[in-house]
């Protein structure tokens, strides 16, 4: 699978440790930034580069790190068509693809040590949509709200 991931200067080490880890499971990683640590990077430009890169094609999922994955997410989530979801436990990260076809997982590098953040990014990386007829009608109605068609 290839997945998108980026960070801020806040995520940046632990995004080292993501893309390595992808490597490890066979996954390709498109490292989308930050490539050097810079203090005054902005987190919505990493996570505005991922989700771009997941709704585009470019990349099946997509990875953010920030300080606390708050902003990350929030930022991911203005890209239409990303769902992203800030995760620092296994069950969220495997649930949210499983049941809402999460495509952005959005990690607190200032929250989450490296052991749990790898065990969380498996979880996320071997999930996949249930394609089950209640999460099929829930997702629908959240691209509905998407489209701004939801009453």
């Amino acid at each position: 699978m290839r997945i998108a991931v980026a960070a801020d200067h806040a995520g940046f080490s632990l995004k080292g440790q993501v893309v390595a880890w992808l490597g490890e499971w066979h996954h390709e990683a498109a490292d989308l930034g930050a490539h050097a640590l810079d203090p005054s990077d902005d987190y919505p430009d990493f996570a505005q580069a991922v989700a771009h890169a997941v709704v585009t094609g470019q990349a099946e999922r997509g990875i953010v790190v920030c300080g606390s994955g708050v902003g990350a997410c929030v930022a991911a989530n203005k890209v239409l068509g990303a769902r992203a979801c800030m995760c620092h436990d296994t069950y969220s990260a495997r649930q949210g693809v499983e049941h809402d076809d999460m495509n952005v997982l959005c990690l607190g590098a200032r929250v989450i040590g490296p052991e749990l953040a790898r065990e969380v990014v498996l979880a996320f990386v071997n999930a996949r949509f249930s394609g089950e007829e209640r999460h099929r009608r829930r997702l629908a109605k959240v691209l509905a709200l998407e489209k701004g068609r939801a009453r």
